[in-house]
């Protein structure tokens, strides 16, 4: 080894040994003669400090050293002098005295500071990331994120789950988000995808009686980006046999208890057991799927009260199928008028065509809407929502989906705006009974809401086989994290007959379901156990653990916002020879 230590493991306890260590110029200071540098490896800082009498040679090498140079110094550990220790450092109270330096390799300005954590451009980060990582932030996350897959292994190791690596070339079938291809040399014309996610293999390893998998995969999606999504991203994927819904939530509740506990130890969990709601209830009271239950407020339905009323915006939506909701803020009247405009703007964003609202002032209700409803009417919100002087309720009129979905959105607004998502609170949550199928408000058409091989609940068959099949409920179920989903999964259908009835909602052939399930059907021919499973998104939820804005922060090597590798500069065009090799033909938009 080049190095006897490294710039973390020096105490007082090595006073008078002499060391070798090796690093990057981190920080470097000249006190009239005498110059201080600190030298940084991934594992910490230490100071080191040359002699111009005694050691001229080593001296004057490091008169020559700047920021990011990489160096290898020689010399004796000796105490600080007193006053002069650093309590935030490991080795604080030391420092090494340089007898022998060498410049291993020098560097060049970097285009951003490394010894400090300012805000730096995005862009810029991102295509100098292997210097971006060498910054505290960045280092941190990276080796928070390989400890929680460490724990993760041995934990399943334990519960005798068996890591078994599946396919990254796949056969493409389409059921979800869309795939990136990879054209084959050897068979033109044809195609591998690379996989969303292993689903079908670890139903296959179930089928193969490996009753207890898991995978760190690697998934691929070619959909539009957002903060929370990356077009490669890594999963904690997983599938038992013989089992129920409890035996998969427990193992994973276990789970995230203890990565919790270790790594975070500065978070409370809000609540364990983790609290458990149903779809119906997320979308009535939060207004989301993955709703954030660190604080309260929640949504109320008012429709009874508003189909009374004389305002035809309400009572239209009411008529029309939909429904009418209230989310009350408590202290809302502070927000100015620009803030409720922003927050109109918002759920205009998410479908809702305005944003009703009435201010609870001290001189009585404010607002353009009160000249619409009875004092008996607004009297009836105020005590459904219970409200009092000070707060503000919006109001949401349309579908349940879009009324819903708007008002959720201006809770976590509003939740920002007055501060009451506490960051060091871990609200973990478990929604289950989703809808089975989603359907097209157009075409009428039927289509998988997680994918296709999701069982129905047990007691839902009369509901499937009726004409309204779109409110079959599934056996799926999500764990959510402060407002995130972080990871998701169902009971799987093992009957085969279940199988090809789901496949004919969903309006696929016997033939087009031979052609893209046909490897799993006829392996469940075989003898399919009972099984499901459940997927975590490592880095959503490593994101959430280190207060992350996004998950590009703790990954490596990320792809920005409009999926490019500025790093790389990827995606490329390719040579014309390697386009005709695999008979591929390029057409300009």
């Amino acid at each position: 080894m080049l190095r006897t230590h490294t710039n973390n493991q020096l105490t007082q306890a090595d006073k008078g040994n002499k060391v070798t260590l090796c690093g990057w110029v981190h920080r470097r200071r000249d006190h009239g003669g005498v110059i201080f540098i600190d030298i940084r490896d991934r594992y910490g800082l230490t100071q080191i400090v040359t002699d111009p009498q005694n050691f001229v040679e080593a001296h004057n090498h490091a008169n020559e050293a700047r920021p990011e140079f990489v160096i290898k110094i020689t010399g004796t550990v000796r105490l600080r002098p007193e006053g002069q220790s650093n309590p935030n450092m490991p080795t604080g109270e030391i420092e090494v005295l340089i007898e022998e330096f060498e410049i291993l390799n020098r560097a060049k300005t970097p285009p951003f500071e490394i010894d400090h954590e300012l805000n730096v451009n995005e862009e810029l980060r991102l295509k100098y990331r292997y210097l971006d990582l060498r910054r505290d932030r960045l280092k941190t996350n990276i080796v928070q994120r390989h400890k929680m897959v460490k724990m993760m292994r041995d934990i399943l190791d334990e519960q005798n789950f068996i890591e078994v690596e599946t396919p990254i070339l796949i056969k493409g079938t389409p059921e979800g988000s869309r795939e990136y291809l990879v054209p084959s040399r050897l068979y033109p014309g044809t195609f591998f995808v690379l996989p969303q996610s292993p689903q079908q293999l670890k139903q296959l390893l179930m089928v193969a009686g490996f009753d207890r998998y898991f995978q760190i995969a690697r998934c691929f999606r070619d959909e539009d980006l957002r903060g929370d999504r990356q077009p490669e991203f890594t999963q904690l994927d997983m599938e038992m046999s013989f089992i129920n819904y409890e035996d998969i939530t427990g193992i994973i509740e276990d789970m995230l208890i203890k990565l919790s506990e270790k790594l975070v130890p500065e978070k409370k969990i809000q609540q364990s057991p983790f609290p458990r709601i149903t779809w119906q209830e997320a979308m009535e009271s939060y207004g989301s799927d993955k709703p954030d239950i660190r604080f309260e407020m929640k949504i109320v339905d008012v429709s009874d009260i508003a189909e009374k009323c004389n305002f035809s915006v309400f009572t239209n939506a009411i008529k029309s199928g939909g429904v009418v909701k209230c989310l009350k803020v408590d202290g809302g009247l502070e927000l100015t008028r620009k803030e409720i405009d922003d927050l109109t703007e918002l759920a205009k964003i998410h479908g809702a065509k305005g944003l009703a609202y009435i201010q609870l002032a001290e001189e009585g209700p404010k607002s353009t809407l009160v000249k619409h409803f009875s004092e008996e009417e607004i009297k009836a919100f105020i005590e459904r929502s219970k409200a009092k002087t000070g707060d503000i309720l919006f109001f949401g009129a349309d579908s349940f989906e879009i009324a819903c979905n708007s008002l959720g959105q201006v809770r976590l607004a509003c939740a920002d705006r007055f501060k009451l998502r506490d960051k060091n609170t871990l609200a973990y949550l478990w929604v289950y009974d989703f809808p089975l199928f989603e359907k097209d408000p157009t075409s009428g058409q039927l289509a998988a809401a997680h994918h296709p091989f999701t069982s129905p609940k047990d007691d839902q068959m009369d509901i499937l086989n009726s004409a309204t099949p779109e409110k079959t409920i599934a056996k799926a179920y999500d764990i959510v994290l402060n407002g995130y989903e972080i990871g998701g999964g169902s009971i799987r259908i093992h009957d085969q007959q279940l199988q090809k009835k789901i496949f004919s909602l969903l309006n696929i052939s016997d033939e087009d379901a031979e052609r893209r399930f046909g490897h799993m059907l006829e392996a469940f021919t075989y003898g399919a156990p009972p099984h499901g499973g459940i997927a975590l998104g490592l880095e959503r939820l490593i994101m959430i653990y280190q207060d992350e804005p996004n998950i590009r922060e703790v990954m490596a090597f990320p792809k920005d916002s409009k999926a490019k590798d500025l790093m790389l500069g990827a995606p490329s065009v390719m040579p014309t020879e390697t386009i005709e090799e695999l008979s591929l033909e390029i057409k300009q938009k």
